[in-house]
């Protein structure tokens, strides 16, 4: 198991839950694909920054229960876990914001570059997230 690597994904996770964009932009590549489940693909370190900003402004998360998995090449590594969050501010095409909370597992997929992720594929139940948000289901 490359040490690096995994380091890395450590790294990029505690940034993330620390809301310290710079400490998750030292994590990957200048040239990184951040893939979300809604389909959305940003690409390069400005587009995530970017993204960040905005998860940040709207979003009030913790992610708990995190398991990484990283195979034997160091190339490839995999994260599950369980965002906590509320809905804080409306996001563009979503319901109004009033601080609904919600649950969610999520898991994460990461392609590696040395000691840098280059691609980051995010995965959670959106229609579930949806309905907490709306109040159709409970967190």
């Amino acid at each position: 198991m490359s040490q690096p690597a995994l380091a890395c994904v450590e790294r990029y996770f505690q940034a993330l839950a620390a809301g310290d964009s710079d400490g998750v932009l030292e994590c990957v590549t200048d040239h990184v694909a951040h893939h979300e489940s809604d389909g959305e693909v940003t690409v390069g370190k400005a587009a995530l920054a970017e993204h960040l900003t905005a998860r940040q402004r709207h979003f009030s998360e913790r992610i708990e229960a995190l398991q990484i998995w990283l195979d034997e090449s160091g190339t490839r590594a995999a994260a599950e876990f369980v965002i906590h969050g509320a809905y804080r501010v409306r996001a563009e095409g979503l319901p109004p914001a009033h601080g609904q909370r919600y649950v969610s597992p999520a898991g994460a997929f990461f392609t590696l570059e040395g000691d840098r992720i280059a691609r980051i594929i995010t995965h959670f139940h959106h229609t579930h997230w949806l309905a907490q948000v709306e109040g159709r289901v409970e967190a």
